[in-house]
């Protein structure tokens, strides 16, 4: 090798030394920004192509739900005195094409009292949702819910419920008053159903999970929250007065577990509506301060006054990973209650942090 060639060589690394040293950043800055492009080019693609409403339901990893979470995070509690609920004048009244099947469910239940060939339902006065309505206060910006109802009864309800039943000109009501696109959009005797649903954690850490009856007319069967009471127009309204959300939920903690409200804590998170068979819920947590989950069972195995409404009761650590994990339990994800999953949630969130719950929920699905 000449002289020339070893002095071209050395020439030509000390070049690729200050080319690499002056351009390898900036040659990687590219290329980064090229993929980077390229990557939001595609996830907007792919975006556009699953493009719907701008609200969604709940879900976790492959357990997915009806349950619109319509006011609250679970962070903060929503404040009793920012719940303002009103009562109007006139009841619900069915379409005339949906008029028949109140008949039909009446005329069912008076031949069941007849024949006695199994308990009636009975037609109980209940209330339908006109509308809710969320604002915020002017200086620290808190919820204000504004819900405004109007009474119906039980057989209304049962009737609604029969959400693709085929009307006489082909439609369902489904397709014929409700838009998917404005789930909160919806008339009144299709939402004859307000219920409070509460997490109870017990004072040594478990959370409280219900197994529905086989008795019961909605839902039987299902897991579902801690405590389910529906708003009824003979129990939470006295006089003229407009039901109060914690103290329906303190009627369901007193007549499914047998707690008086001095044994817990109370803190409204969220409201919550099925948007597949127009529930409405207001989603509590409840603390208990002294009562531990064997003392709890030995109480309600002295006796409560809805027992029939339950047929199974178990306790889950109140921890992010072994709830997540329990919601996602083969032989329970497809056995919730819709509104149960969101409500579990929701609490743990606000007793252990949004970040800390969806790292464990995460984690859960990973593992799956």
């Amino acid at each position: 090798m000449s002289g020339i060639d070893v002095g071209n060589g050395v020439v030509g690394a000390i070049l690729g030394v200050v080319f690499a040293t002056l351009f390898q950043q900036w040659t990687q800055d590219v290329w980064f920004r090229i993929r980077r492009r390229s990557a939001g080019v595609v996830r907007s693609l792919t975006f556009r192509a699953q493009d719907g409403p701008a609200c969604s339901t709940f879900s976790l990893g492959p357990l997915h739900t009806s349950a619109l979470i319509v006011e609250g995070d679970g962070d903060r509690a929503i404040a009793a005195e920012s719940i303002h609920v009103q009562v109007l004048d006139g009841e619900v009244a069915l379409p005339d094409d949906m008029a028949d099947w109140h008949a039909e469910i009446e005329a069912e239940e008076a031949r069941a009292r007849e024949e006695g060939d199994r308990a009636p339902v009975w037609n109980g006065p209940r209330y339908a949702v006109e509308s809710l309505e969320v604002s915020r206060t002017a200086l620290d910006e808190q919820s204000e819910v504004h819900l405004r109802l109007r009474p119906t009864d039980y057989y209304t309800f049962l009737a609604a419920q029969q959400l693709d039943r085929r009307l006489p000109d082909g439609s369902t009501p489904r397709t014929r008053y409700l838009d998917p696109e404005q789930p909160l959009a919806a008339p009144a005797f299709l939402q004859c159903s307000f219920a409070v649903n509460v997490a109870v954690v017990t004072a040594d850490h478990l959370l409280v999970v219900s197994r529905r009856s086989n008795r019961v007319r909605m839902a039987p069967g299902v897991w579902n929250s801690s405590v389910n009471e529906g708003l009824s127009r003979h129990i939470d309204s006295s006089g003229r007065n407009a039901p109060d959300l914690h103290a329906v939920a303190r009627r369901g903690m007193r007549e499914e577990m047998a707690l008086e409200p001095n044994e817990y804590t109370l803190s409204l998170l969220a409201f919550v509506l099925d948007v597949h068979k127009r529930h409405w819920s207001a989603h509590f947590y409840a603390r208990l301060t002294d009562m531990t989950g064997d003392r709890l069972r030995d109480r309600m195995g002295r006796g409560v006054a809805d027992r029939w409404e339950h047929d199974s009761i178990e306790y889950v650590p109140f921890r992010s990973a072994d709830v997540s994990r329990y919601l996602l339990r083969p032989d329970r994800i497809h056995r919730w209650a819709p509104l149960a999953p969101a409500l579990f949630h929701l609490a743990l969130v606000h007793v252990h942090g949004r970040a800390s719950v969806e790292r464990a929920e995460a984690q859960a699905v990973r593992r799956l």
